[in-house]
């Protein structure tokens, strides 16, 4: 929360035998004093000035947005209020270490009787910070190492260097972010990357090398991003037994693509909800920005969190999405939808639902996917109010399916090759949440409504990441 500071505004109380003078001697405090602490604390107030302490190579004029708000204040509270909000504004920039707030009577020949100023004591970041940390994603984990060049050219621009190793991905980026001023929640981002990554579910290698641009903003309820990415992608074989389909597909190709993503979350937590929903749409257009893969994307995601009784949380799920063909090129399989496993779909292994050849999985043009959920504490809450409640007991139901297009049907044909051969399973486990980093599950999982060629996990699974069905 950090400190907001208010200066005392009457005089500290004294004894005269303790300080060696009578009580008789002691000067009553005028009237204007009496009055002016009356104006301050029960009447309207002005804020004279707003200082900030502190500033090294910061531009102030690039913080006046953030403390702006802070002279509409009208009483003793309101500056309190709005010189708290203006901190957590400072902060947000994440060019300073430390903000205090201390509030004063203003000084001066021009101070009127209720005028206030307000000084915000800072300490900026270091030119240059470096982190380690572990990060867990997509059933898998990772150690990130980073350099960050913080405020680089004074309104809160960032710099940063990030390298990644984990168990199926390598990666490597360069990027720039640069808000704007007094609107922190528009950016603007560029990022030079590598990745490599491992499918042994497809038997795939492949290396990204990729520059992308993108701009975020809010808009009413929503947050939108919208994002250039052109990569150039190298396909290889994992493993000598990969099947011909998995060959065919090895290579090089370039990608151009433009996307757009909204965003409405109400969500009190991101990785275990009590309440709140989340609606996730994304939109990727390839091709016409140049490029040799064409295609349009579309995929969703809702959620919805009900806090029962008991300290219980009903939640529920739909993913879905869809891929089209641009012309007469087939569609790349790094560009389609996986499906299946301990983040998804569960009792089922690793993205090992649908179209596949010689067991490697190719992965689908469309599908879905949907869950309910019961959380609830654990039996007579061991450890309550402490380590206990980072537990939950987990009952689940999902279900889903992926396919290919044949598209010489329409789209009644798809939805009820979508609707054939679903995919569902049903267990129980525990839910253990990593702070708001990640969520560790153990379940024993029943998988039912199993096809051929589906690879399954009959019994206990564990599953580790941030985003869950």
């Amino acid at each position: 929360m950090g400190t907001v500071h208010a200066r005392s505004l009457d005089p500290l109380p004294m004894r005269g035998p303790e300080l060696g003078v009578h009580a008789d001697d002691i000067e009553t405090p005028d009237v204007e004093q009496e009055t002016k602490q009356e104006v301050l604390e029960n009447k309207d107030v002005i804020v004279q000035r707003v200082h900030i302490d502190g500033l090294g190579r910061t531009k102030e004029d690039y913080l006046t947005y953030e403390i702006a708000d802070v002279f509409r204040a009208k009483n003793l509270i309101d500056v309190m209020k709005r010189a708290h909000k203006a901190r957590q504004n400072l902060l947000r920039l994440g060019i300073f270490r430390q903000v205090e707030v201390v509030i004063d009577t203003s000084q001066g020949v021009d101070a009127l009787p209720n005028g206030l100023d307000v000084t915000f004591e800072v300490t900026e970041l270091r030119r240059m910070t470096g982190s380690y940390n572990t990060m867990v994603g997509n059933n898998e984990g990772s150690m990130v190492l980073g350099l960050k060049l913080p405020n680089v050219f004074g309104q809160a621009e960032k710099l940063t260097f990030q390298f990644s190793y984990g168990t199926k991905e390598t990666s490597y980026g360069l990027s720039f972010f640069k808000p704007q001023p007094g609107h922190f929640e528009r950016n603007f981002a560029v990022n030079l990357y590598k990745v490599t990554g491992q499918f042994p579910w497809s038997s795939l290698r492949e290396t990204d090398r990729g520059v992308s641009t993108e701009f975020s903003f809010p808009l009413w309820k929503t947050n939108h991003t919208l994002k250039w990415e052109g990569v150039w992608r190298e396909l290889g074989c994992l493993a000598r037994t990969a099947s011909f389909a998995v060959r065919e597909e090895s290579g090089h190709s370039l990608k151009s693509s433009l996307s757009h993503a909204m965003v409405i979350d109400t969500r009190n937590s991101t990785i275990l909800p009590r309440r709140g929903a989340l609606l996730k749409i994304n939109q990727e257009l390839a091709g016409y920005t140049g490029g040799d893969a064409s295609f349009l994307k579309e995929d969703f995601e809702i959620q919805f969190n009900r806090r029962l009784f008991w300290d219980s949380v009903l939640s529920t799920s739909l993913w879905g999405g869809c891929l089209l063909p641009i012309g007469d090129k087939p569609t790349c399989i790094a560009d389609r939808f996986y499906l299946g496993g301990p983040t998804s779909v569960r009792g089922f292994s690793m993205y090992s639902i649908g179209p596949q050849s010689e067991g490697d999985y190719l992965g689908g043009e469309m599908y879905w996917a949907g869950g309910v959920h019961l959380y609830t504490p654990l039996p007579f809450r061991p450890g309550k109010g402490g380590f206990g409640d980072l537990f939950r007991t987990h009952f689940f139901l999902n279900a889903g399916n992926l396919c290919n297009l044949n598209y010489g049907d329409g789209p009644q044909a798809h939805l009820r090759k979508l609707a054939e051969c679903i995919r569902w399973s049903y267990g129980a486990g525990i839910v253990l949440r990593l702070g708001n980093i990640a969520r560790l599950e153990l379940n024993y999982c029943i998988p039912m409504g199993v096809q051929r060629g589906d690879r399954i996990c009959d019994g206990v699974q564990f599953g580790a990441g941030i985003r869950f069905l």
